[in-house]
């Protein structure tokens, strides 16, 4: 059996913390928000992928590697603290309840890009 790409699996998690963002402010955010903030997932998170790498070249700045490097060990530690991070996200509108958390799921979407770019670089290298 294969061994698991690790970058792959970060975007998995932070795919699924961001499930559970929706799912927290689909139940205790403003009501009438569940369509706009699965759009904002779909093109923030699209955006960051497909755009990126095009502002970097027009910026003049070298490709990123990917967020986890088999060389480095602490980088996935690093790494892991974009699926906590909005994981404790998550909490939030739990604890106030009734806000519009459009923002929220705007930071939680380019974090989720950024993994899936990190995994991209890995499955297909340049």
């Amino acid at each position: 059996m294969k061994r698991i790409e690790p970058n792959l699996l970060l975007a998995i998690s932070t795919a699924s913390a961001l499930i559970l963002v929706l799912a927290t402010i689909h139940l205790f955010g403003a009501p009438g928000q569940d369509l706009r903030n699965i759009l904002l997932v779909i093109i923030c998170t699209g955006g960051f992928v497909l755009l990126n790498p095009i502002m970097l070249k027009m910026m003049k700045i070298a490709p990123r590697p990917p967020l986890i490097h088999p060389d480095s060990p602490s980088t996935m530690l690093w790494a892991a603290l974009f699926p906590m991070a909005i994981i404790l996200a998550a909490a939030v509108p739990v604890f106030w309840p009734g806000q519009d958390y459009g923002l929220l799921v705007l930071i939680a979407a380019v974090w989720f890009g950024a993994t899936v770019e990190s995994a991209l670089k890995v499955l297909r290298p340049r």
